[in-house]
């Protein structure tokens, strides 16, 4: 793979937002958590990210599409560190929550602007390693970042961690700016955004993605497995505590050892390109992660879990590497906000029924029965997918 310049350009300045953003999550929960010392508050929180994509879904990938993706990253970068920078001073709890979502709708311009840039910039060939590295500096980031918040709020306060994370942004935002500049021929009329505009570009969307047929089928089919796996992650605190019994300090090792998977799979994920086809890093990929989610909520012993946890976060950086590879070769670049924000509300209205769903299962029921149930449904699913991909690989293009 030759290295060019750009690529460590995309890789540094995501990897800072990515440190960042895990440095900021752990002193916002405990921000919250010291204003209101509510459970449901603090949950509240990762409810705040699904409803913002759901709202910014119906126009962000309109205007992506129509402008420069370089000038949006730096912009969201920006923007996400002045707001960020004002949470510290913000009088109340829904203050803190308005900042949040404004954040998380921002963030919803970078990850198509982010995607455009890396179709243009990175060659074909190099999609796959530059993906699985990508997938390295993502799993280090959330190894890294809740240990290096825990140091800063140790010696400072959840202020002062906060206002790192909006240094961060902005040191992005810097690598983000020495990006050459690819530039999009837009015409006036298509820089005005209304109601009716919207609606012919979500029309857009489904015809061109309909002679796609094949293609449309993988999104959805993949996004259903991965939103109930991300359902799933939502009890995983809950039933190694429920369930094993963990104390706060185990699970912390717990995750970390996760986080030494992921990081694992993916260097593995980058030796393997040249020797493993597309359909086996996401079918394979997400199969036998699946999997792994199975024999985690299914574990009788404590032992078994952690071993299943730590093979789940090494089957997911080929699977992660996998589809995001598929995504930059296969959706049209110039449909490519349009698309991101249509499967971004399908996935997001899917993530919360599902999460509330295997929620009031388990108290219904029980943790283990409802996780095990939907785990088994997502690798079921999963099975489908590898079977359809076998049989549609020309149509889909791995």
């Amino acid at each position: 793979m030759n290295y060019k310049k750009e690529y460590f350009l995309l890789w540094i300045g995501q990897g800072i937002s990515r440190l960042g953003s895990w440095i900021y999550l752990i002193a916002l929960n405990l921000t919250v958590w010291h204003m209101t010392e509510s459970p449901t508050m603090v949950a509240g929180l990762y409810m705040i990210g699904p409803i913002a994509r759901i709202v910014a879904s119906f126009f962000v990938g309109s205007i992506v599409d129509r402008s420069n993706k370089r000038i949006i990253l730096i912009l969201s970068d920006v923007f996400r560190a002045i707001v960020v920078f004002m949470i510290p001073f913000a009088p109340s709890i829904w203050i803190i929550f308005s900042f949040v979502f404004l954040t998380n709708i921002s963030a919803s311009f970078a990850q198509p602007s982010s995607t455009y840039m890396i179709t243009k910039l990175v060659t074909e060939q190099d999609r796959p390693r530059f993906n699985a590295i990508n997938s390295i500096l993502s799993s280090g980031s959330f190894m890294i970042g809740p240990a290096l918040s825990g140091i800063i709020i140790a010696m400072t306060n959840t202020s002062i961690t906060i206002w790192v994370n909006s240094c961060m942004l902005l040191i992005s935002a810097y690598f983000m700016y020495l990006l050459p500049n690819i530039s999009q021929r837009v015409t006036d009329g298509q820089k005005i955004i209304s109601p009716t505009v919207l609606r012919k570009d979500f029309q857009v969307v489904w015809q061109v993605m309909s002679q796609h047929r094949s293609l449309l089928q993988f999104f959805v089919l993949y996004s259903c497995v991965l939103m109930i796996a991300h359902a799933l992650d939502s009890q995983e605190m809950s039933f190694l505590k429920d369930f094993h019994h963990v104390s706060d300090a185990s699970y912390g090792v717990i995750v970390g050892v996760t986080g030494i998977g992921s990081i694992v799979g993916g260097i593995a994920a980058a030796s393997f390109v040249r020797k493993l086809s597309i359909s086996t890093y996401i079918g394979a990929g997400l199969l036998l992660t699946l999997a792994c989610y199975t024999i985690f909520y299914g574990s009788p012993n404590l032992i078994l879990a952690i071993i299943a946890f730590i093979l789940l976060g090494f089957f997911m950086s080929f699977s992660n590497t996998g589809y995001a590879t598929i995504y930059q070769n296969r959706v049209p670049t110039e449909i490519l906000g349009r698309f991101t924000s249509a499967l971004s509300l399908f996935e997001s209205i899917l993530q919360i029924i599902i999460t509330l769903i295997i929620g009031l299962c388990a108290q219904w029921f029980s943790i283990q029965l409802a996780t095990s149930m939907f785990s088994l449904i997502a690798f079921t699913l999963a099975c489908v997918l590898y079977r359809f991909i076998s049989v549609n690989k020309n149509r889909i293009g791995v």
